[in-house]
């Protein structure tokens, strides 16, 4: 369930992709032996699974990528790597509901969808943040790129900046 102060999401109609990506929050790596069954799918839904075969493997961009497919929206990159979603959409200069944002970090890379901002941090929706699906606070300073999926009508006149309490988990795992 998503915590009281990001329950607005659930009123927003669009964009899709963000509406996708919201039906995996609370998706868990099986941190038994064994391996969730929900991201081993995922992966042989986007046809990888190949090579995506346990979830204590980085599933940041395969949580993306699910999302993206779901929604409709095309990517010829190999979705496993974060910074390759740098390539996806269009790039911005401002961040704005539903947009797609890399972040560097020592290990790489990671990927996760804007979801609102502070003053010093993003508020990012992702996979294999602290292992699960969920939305943490990430440091602007390590913003790699930002893009916008491409609409095939118009831009929903929901994508807009929008503005939130520093109130939240600050991301740590994933620097």
């Amino acid at each position: 369930m998503l915590p009281e102060q990001y329950q607005w999401l659930l009123k927003e109609g669009a964009p899709k992709i963000l509406v996708e990506f919201l039906k995996l929050y609370g998706v868990k790596e099986d941190l038994s032996i064994r391996n969730n069954p929900t991201i081993l799918g995922w992966a042989k839904e986007l046809g990888l699974s190949g090579v995506y075969k346990a979830d204590s493997i980085a599933w940041c961009g395969l949580a993306c990528g699910i999302a993206a497919k779901r929604a409709g929206k095309a990517f010829s990159f190999n979705p496993l790597w974060a910074l390759n979603w740098a390539k996806f959409g269009t790039p911005v200069d401002i961040p704005m509901l539903g947009d797609i944002l890399t972040f560097t970090r020592k290990q790489g890379g990671h990927v996760a969808i804007y979801i609102g901002e502070d003053d010093t941090c993003y508020h990012i929706l992702g996979g294999n943040q602290s292992d699960q699906v969920n939305i943490v606070r990430k440091l602007k300073k390590n913003l790699y790129k930002a893009r916008r999926p491409i609409y095939s009508i118009a831009t929903p006149p929901n994508v807009r900046r929008i503005f939130l309490s520093t109130k939240g988990v600050l991301s740590s795992k994933e620097d």
